[in-house]
């Protein structure tokens, strides 16, 4: 990966000036405990070895304050920290699993789970997540603003500075968050500037090579300050900022709305509190977005396909919540299950493989420094799969497969024709319930789509009689069918309908 990385405009890039898109799972390592979840389940290789097998090139590992700050709390062991906390129970887990650990003070357990991922090849964001370790977040838990009960500057800004010295040598931290979703009555903008930029110079001159990593206000969802009054700092090459979003963020809407008139309120949300800011010339990083992979949550479902659509088209770097399948303690209930996590209670196996597929589709880089123009083409991805629409043979119907086969790039004219790139070949809609096709003849109305719909995720097209109608996936085939949910019934789910035209310029 050539590191360290370092910023060019928007993008992050390695020291060849090749973008490098960070696609990492969040590994809690905050809680009560402060160990790393799941290590009385798995060997911690055998974790870092699955995270590598998933997808991932990168891990945000969590830690609280104290850990770096607290020399009493850093010097227990990881036995007397499970046995401080009644949780004796998992100590069999961890010797079988991982008994190297067991009798290490906490901060070089820390420390192992960094040498493990580095020792996989992984990419490593140290996020500060809370001070006092437990579960995050709430507005009244004393861990969310400067001058909370647990929050207080010069302890915070020390245990930054310890945690930047110490992994000065490690390649693969190539990034430190300085603080985890800012929120509570005292937050207010002049003290994040100060706070926030004070702190970011002590982290670079104690570590220059790290990515330095500012998170915004009301829990990391609102950086649109910053329109206002940019970061001001003496240092260039290394600043990127981040955001959070999930659909428990927007449930009204997405419960009280058509799923088209939800999914563009809330991109333009996103873009306005902080994806504005890659059109400024900022790395974002989205370092925390999930859902409840058990598929039953219907908003989870709809918050999904609509932000899959904005992260392929802004193709930001990312960090899914969460790799958890359970947590050795969550607000007092032991061995809880996360159904947001990738992996399953047991950290045995995948929880949704088609997820996985979903997000694989973003996982590489679609444009950046490294890419060539010349590469340059549309792909029609379809957010409820994670694919695109692709031709298998010229006479066979159109259907959905991987984002990064050659068969699936297009372009899109100013006659808003959609032809596969380098033929004479265009998508021509056939009918209701018929397979769209290739045709070469692309003059009519029925070679002409239009982007519809309130979420602009509809590819329409009218045929010769006045009909219209969408793109549809059903059965393993792209058809054409008439459009679905474009009224304000939000009952309705549009998403065998929902394509997304993303520019891509990766061979």
């Amino acid at each position: 990966m050539a590191l360290p990385l370092h910023t060019d405009s928007r993008w992050i890039v390695n020291e060849s000036g090749q973008r490098v898109k960070l696609a990492c799972v969040n590994w809690p390592s905050h809680l009560d405990t402060v160990v790393a979840e799941g290590l009385s389940k798995q060997p911690m290789d055998a974790i870092s070895k699955r995270i590598v097998s998933m997808g991932f090139n990168c891990v945000r590992l969590t830690w609280p304050t104290f850990l770096f700050s607290d020399d009493s709390l850093a010097a227990l062991t990881v036995r007397q920290s499970f046995e401080n906390l009644g949780l004796s129970g998992f100590l069999t887990g961890i010797q079988s699993n991982n008994p190297s650990i067991i009798d290490l003070p906490l901060i070089k357990a820390f420390e192992a789970v960094v040498s493990n991922l580095r020792a996989n090849n992984l990419m490593i964001i140290l996020d500060n997540h809370i001070s006092k370790p437990g579960w995050c977040c709430s507005d009244s838990d004393g861990n969310g603003f400067f001058g909370d009960e647990y929050f207080n500057l010069d302890p915070w800004l020390r245990a930054l500075i310890r945690m930047a010295v110490m992994f000065t040598k490690v390649p693969n931290v190539v990034g430190i968050a300085l603080r985890n979703e800012l929120r509570g009555s005292r937050q207010n903008v002049d003290d994040w500037y100060r706070c926030m930029q004070g702190a970011a110079e002590r982290v670079h001159s104690a570590n220059p090579n790290v990515l330095v990593i500012l998170s915004g206000l009301n829990y990391d969802k609102d950086l649109s300050f910053l329109g206002n009054k940019l970061v001001s700092l003496s240092f260039t090459g290394k600043l990127v900022l981040e955001a959070h979003r999930y659909g428990f963020t927007d449930t009204n809407i997405w419960k009280g709305r058509n799923a088209n008139q939800a999914c563009r309120i809330v991109v333009d949300d996103m873009m306005r509190t902080s994806g504005f800011l890659l059109r400024k010339g900022f790395p974002l990083f989205v370092s925390e977005f999930g859902m409840d992979l058990r598929d039953t949550n219907i908003n989870d479902n709809r918050y999904m396909n609509c932000f899959l659509t904005y992260a392929a088209e802004l193709d930001f770097d990312w960090a899914l919540w969460t790799l958890t399948g359970s947590y050795y303690i969550k607000e007092g209930a032991i061995d809880f299950e996360e159904f947001y996590g990738v992996l399953n209670f047991n950290w045995t196996d995948i929880r949704n493989p088609k997820f996985l597929q979903r997000i694989s589709a973003i996982n590489s880089p679609f444009q950046g420094p490294g890419l060539s123009e010349s590469n340059a083409h549309q792909l029609i991805f379809h957010p409820l799969t994670g694919l695109c629409v692709l031709r298998r043979s010229e006479f066979e119907p159109l259907t959905l497969g991987l984002c990064t086969n050659s068969e699936a790039s297009w372009s899109y004219t100013l006659d808003k024709i959609l032809s596969l790139k380098g033929t004479n070949f265009c998508i021509q809609a056939n009918g209701p319930g018929m397979p769209a096709k290739l045709s070469n003849i692309c003059i009519n109305s029925d070679s002409k789509w239009e982007i519809i719909s309130d979420s602009m995720l509809h590819l329409s097209s009218t045929l010769a009689d006045g009909t219209t109608i969408c793109l549809d996936f059903k059965g393993n085939i792209v058809m054409t069918n008439t459009c679905i949910c474009l009224s304000d019934n939000n009952a309705c789910d549009p998403s065998s309908q929902w394509f997304k035209l993303i520019r891509s310029t990766r061979s």
